[in-house]
């Protein structure tokens, strides 16, 4: 485990691999050991660097401050990627996925090519579907509550089955579920973690090459706001694996994985 000092936080990170940087960025409960799945056949041709954001473990947070927030973690990330000097390729999954297209959005400098694995965050007006699309809020706002009451594993339960499906914290490997006990409490942080909703202006604003992939069975909003951005990030590519969800790198990652080899050798 390495660390990169970057606006007065220690970063932890892992790097292996050799060849051009792919830069990972976790979501919700995740840290660099999201990447797991992945890492092996990833490596064989990028030098993986894999984050975990701030107040993720191995820090092991309390959920008290106001430095939780996304406008945090994307200076975190742009300045983590500023010292390594040099352009990046940069993979983002869920809410890591939103904090890419953000990078993306303030510094296309600093990236070769985009990949989002089903980016978490809200449509405005500009961009939603007619109607309106499910939301997690209530759900969240649950888990939240039994984590800041002690019961880990029932937020977790909660939070977990509000983003996928009835059982499926139950399904996760131990070794997964212990991944997301340790950063149950950034869930704290997030919920007043200030995430704007994405809109068509940021979507048309994105002009490196940018890769979406979703799961075919992923549930509820994140499909929908997949669609949405792809369709207005110019020339993007989508790439949907059959039989896999939300965590579709756990699901199948070995098609998750040649699916973003074969995007990083196009031309």
């Amino acid at each position: 485990m390495l660390h990169q000092r970057v606006n007065g936080y220690d970063m932890a990170y892992i790097e292996l691999g050799q060849g051009d940087p792919l830069v990972c960025i976790h979501g919700s409960l995740g840290d660099f050991r999201t990447w797991g799945p992945v890492l092996g056949p990833l490596s064989r041709r990028c030098r993986i660097m894999a984050l975990s954001l701030r107040h993720f473990f191995p820090e092991h947070w309390d959920g008290v401050g106001k430095d939780y927030t996304i406008a945090q973690h994307v200076d975190d990330v742009i300045a983590f990627l500023d010292a390594l000097g040099g352009k990046v390729d940069l993979l983002g999954h869920s809410r890591g996925g939103h904090i890419a297209f953000r990078v993306a959005q303030r510094r296309p400098d600093l990236l070769r090519r985009l990949i989002l694995a089903e980016p978490g965050g809200d449509l405005d007006a500009s961009l939603a579907p007619a109607g309106s699309l499910p939301s997690l809020k209530s759900r969240m706002a649950a888990a939240v509550e039994k984590i800041a009451a002690g019961d880990i594993d029932g937020g977790l339960e909660a939070a977990i089955d509000a983003i996928m499906s009835p059982g499926a914290w139950k399904r996760f490997p131990p070794t997964a579920q212990q991944e997301f006990r340790d950063n149950a409490r950034t869930l704290l942080g997030q919920s007043n973690e200030q995430r704007p909703p994405y809109t068509r202006a940021d979507a048309e604003q994105i002009r490196v090459p940018t890769l979406f992939i979703g799961g075919a069975d992923t549930p509820g909003s994140l499909p929908i706001v997949l669609g949405a951005l792809a369709s207005h990030v110019a020339g993007a590519r989508t790439a949907i694996i059959p039989n896999a969800t939300h965590f579709m790198f756990y699901d199948d990652p070995v098609r998750f994985s040649a699916i973003v080899l074969e995007f990083l050798a196009s031309p």
